[in-house]
């Protein structure tokens, strides 16, 4: 496991966004596993704005999210599928086709993630982005998930939607259940970056780097990974010091 840490949120996206800016040029064919939420969101930005001053190509790549919000229209604001579009998609010149982000509205949901296993099986994912809750979820595999987990319907943590409630009117709109890749989907990536900034994070990410891997802390399986790196500003990484 690589540890990054550095002094400004904008260093820090500009870092992590090389690496991926280098595997698509070497690789234009390449699987990206891509988050939502604040962490990777100047990443996003500094992909856009290499895309727009260097045209780095996206038009090849095919690209896997995390999780969806089970209830949500895609076309809600709240919507992964409308934070990946606005933030990232409709900026760059990736074929929407090869755009994958499961279906929290799917009639049934477990045919659904039988269907997004499927696609992770066939696809190896090249560089799998990852943010990190408080509680160590990745993607939305909440405290207690087993690491042989594959996608699946989750009940999301009070502590969760309480986190996630500052991007809803109130905290009774943040939906209650999501689809999530599992931990075992995010551990067959090649390569996994992990982004956390803030006071909030970083006993997550003390117990990602110096606990005993746990499913109380569901990060801790990251340890198992051979290529793990993770980008932290000053705050995240205080307790490893």
């Amino acid at each position: 496991m690589e540890i990054k840490v550095f002094s400004s949120y904008k260093e820090l996206s500009s870092a992590c966004a090389k690496v991926i800016i280098d595997q698509v040029r070497n690789f234009p064919r390449s699987v990206l596993g891509l988050a939502t939420g604040s962490s990777p969101l100047g990443l996003y930005q500094e992909l856009i704005r290499d895309h727009d001053v260097n045209h780095t190509s996206y038009k090849e790549v095919k690209t896997f999210n995390l999780d969806e919000y089970v209830g949500l229209d895609k076309n809600h604001p709240q919507s992964y599928y409308t934070f990946m579009m606005e933030n990232l998609f409709n900026h760059i010149d990736i074929d929407l086709s090869n755009v994958h982000i499961p279906n929290g509205c799917a009639f049934d949901l477990e045919q659904e993630c039988a269907n997004y296993n499927q696609l992770l099986e066939k696809y190896h994912i090249d560089i799998q982005v990852l943010g990190i809750g408080a509680n160590g979820h990745i993607g939305f595999n909440e405290p207690g998930t087993p690491f042989d987990s594959t996608m699946h319907l989750v009940k999301l943590d009070e502590k969760t939607r309480r986190d996630n409630a500052r991007f809803f009117s109130s905290i009774a709109e943040v939906p209650e259940y999501a689809i999530t890749m599992g931990i075992k989907n995010i551990l067959s990536a090649k390569k996994i970056l992990l982004i956390a900034t803030g006071k909030n994070k970083s006993e997550a990410i003390f117990h990602l780097v110096k606990g005993t891997p746990t499913p109380e802390w569901p990060a801790t399986a990251l340890q198992y990974h051979d290529d793990v790196v993770l980008f932290l500003d000053e705050e995240a990484a205080s307790l490893l010091k």
